[in-house]
């Protein structure tokens, strides 16, 4: 159940919406990055003091990735330097982080930094942070005190009936567990075809990419940040330019290539592009297009990594 108490956290002034809600006033709607965006770090704050919260966890995080719809350009490291390592280790479903570490992503979010996140303690307490400035803290309680003190910062704290980026709670695309009837699979796979492609999305937007092997199959796996999504695909091509002449006339795909240095990367593309991927053949050692619509998505297997107790709390 979601938190019985929702308030929406603005710089905007209720008296400045018109009949249907939206706002009318002169409020910029992108982060000051001063006085006012500390207002708001400090509101959550202080809701989260009258919870008795002092570590949340981060659900579903998201880098920007191929479309960024914030107001503000992407910054190198999307917002994430000074917490997390450049490779991103420690930010994923699941992970704990102490309230400063959140309220500092909070700023990120605010600033359309490129990282995204739901902040939450079960049905305790969550902090969603929307579009234009809109933070919604949920609390198991009224907050009485919180709600005054908001407001003392200048800012408005509006009851809501819910939050409208809590957790959708129909079914998700990807249900299976990468229990070890997926690794039964994935061995299957390998006694084929000797090698297989496979990608670990351990964020949105964000992706390793491995060539399996039945030699390092349990070295790879214990490598997997958690609760990663693993997408198993067919091996890449050493016909490099057989993948390019085959690339669709028209749309947008994945392209994923090994490096000379063995190194795999990928870089989604459309037409007007396949140009320069040609450029790059000379240094690809192999390569493969992957469709972007799902439509085309058939991989040969897919699966989350589950907790260490077998349960999958990941949602895909």
């Amino acid at each position: 159940m979601p938190p019985a108490f929702v308030h929406r956290i603005t710089k905007y002034d209720p008296a400045d919406r018109d009949e249907r809600g939206h706002y009318t006033g002169t409020q910029d709607t992108a982060s000051d990055h001063g006085p006012v965006e500390a207002a708001y770090l400090a509101a959550i704050a202080a809701f989260a003091e009258a919870s008795g919260i002092d570590r949340l966890e981060m659900r579903e995080p998201a880098i920007t990735g191929f479309v960024h719809f914030g107001l503000e350009p992407p910054t190198e490291g999307h917002g994430l330097a000074g917490l997390f390592p450049p490779d991103l280790t420690g930010y994923h479903d699941g992970a704990e982080i102490c309230l400063p570490v959140a309220l500092e992503l909070v700023r990120a979010m605010l600033r359309d930094q490129g990282a995204w996140c739901r902040l939450e303690v079960g049905d305790v307490f969550t902090v969603h942070v929307g579009w234009d400035q809109y933070v919604y803290v949920g609390t198991d309680r009224p907050c009485a005190d919180a709600v005054a003190h908001t407001r003392e910062l200048g800012l408005f704290a509006e009851p809501m009936a819910a939050s409208p980026y809590a957790a959708e709670a129909e079914e998700h695309e990807v249900t299976q567990a990468a229990d070890e009837d997926f690794w039964a699979r994935v061995r299957m796979e390998l006694a084929a075809r000797q090698t297989v492609l496979l990608e670990e999305a351990f964020v949105r937007n964000a992706a390793r990419w491995h060539r399996l092997t039945a030699d390092n199959l349990d070295e790879v796996r214990a490598g997997f940040s958690p609760r990663a999504l693993l997408t198993v695909w067919p091996d890449l091509d050493p016909a490099v330019g057989a993948v390019l002449a085959a690339l669709p006339e028209e749309g947008t795909v994945v392209f994923v290539w090994e490096a000379q240095d063995s190194t795999i990367s990928h870089v989604i593309v459309d037409d007007s592009e396949y140009q320069e991927l040609a450029a790059l053949a000379a240094g690809m050692r192999a390569a493969c297009a992957l469709p972007m619509d799902l439509d085309d998505h058939h991989p040969l297997l897919c699966a989350a990594l589950p907790d260490s107790d077998g349960v999958l709390r990941a949602t895909w």
